[in-house]
């Protein structure tokens, strides 16, 4: 497969099959230039954050791996603490490359960086901070054209489901359309945080973030790692890319850095 497009804008390896391709990539990172990625339509291993297995039907779906190993316009590293968001970059990235396609679709972002549909899930992305701290791999996962029949929950969804005139094209072109807009948006967004020094609110990628971010305003479960439910209203994005709960107990705010999101009304 050429990938044409995609080829293009990055240094792509495709991979006729991969257990992972952020395992894969994360093996070629320290010797591989930034924007690389590593792609497939057939991934049999891949995962989902809190260590959740992501269902890919061979052929079905594009799974896409990018390094990033950021660096400032004077040349020196992003700092580490400004990576948190680089995660929320590559969803809304995403969200737009799938909207693009897709342009009378409800297409949003659910904190931290799942796309939907018209509330359900149709990408998700994973990041993993290079063990030498230097970058990091965002892997994106895509449901391109899984029937209805065989989707692997009730609140997922494809992009061939909501391609109502027909104009989505089918295979790999789909693939590569999606992943091209999906690295042009990655680009645009991520030269301008470098450009203003990983500040979120100067660059403009907190406010577009927050526009496209449909937790936002929603009631809802956060997930907590230890396996604690926090309920309430999401209110808004800090500087540092954390979900702003105010609790439903107390009404105090906490500032949530990870854990999993369930939108209340689709339940």
């Amino acid at each position: 497969m050429d990938l044409l497009r995609s080829a293009a804008l990055a240094t792509l390896v495709y991979e006729a099959e991969s257990t992972s391709t952020n395992d894969d990539l994360l093996r070629l990172a320290d010797d591989a230039a930034e924007f690389t990625v590593v792609a497939t339509l057939s991934q049999t291993a891949g995962r989902g954050r809190l260590g959740r297995v992501w269902v890919a039907p061979p052929g079905q779906t594009l799974a896409a791996s990018l390094l990033l190993k950021p660096r400032l316009r004077a040349g020196e590293p992003l700092a580490v603490e400004a990576f948190g968001w680089l995660p929320l970059l590559a969803g809304l990235a995403m969200t737009r490359s799938v909207g693009a396609l897709l342009p009378h679709a409800n297409v949003t972002l659910k904190w931290p960086n799942d796309v939907l549909i018209d509330g359900k899930k149709v990408a998700g992305l994973l990041a993993e901070l290079l063990p030498s701290l230097a970058g990091v791999v965002i892997g994106s996962g895509v449901n391109l054209a899984i029937p209805a029949s065989e989707l692997p929950t009730p609140v997922s969804t494809s992009m061939g489901l909501h391609d109502h005139d027909g104009s989505l094209p089918e295979g790999e072109d789909l693939a590569d359309q999606v992943l091209a807009a999906y690295l042009q948006a990655v680009r645009v967004l991520y030269d301008d945080y470098l450009r203003f020094g990983g500040d979120a609110e100067a660059s403009g990628l907190l406010a577009d973030v927050s526009e496209k971010c449909s937790s936002l305003g929603q009631q809802v479960r956060v997930e907590l790692p230890g396996g604690v439910a926090l309920f309430g209203v999401a209110i808004a994005l800090d500087q540092s890319g954390r979900l702003l709960v105010k609790r439903s107990a107390d009404g105090a705010v906490q500032a949530v850095a990870a854990g999993d999101v369930t939108h209340l009304r689709y339940e």
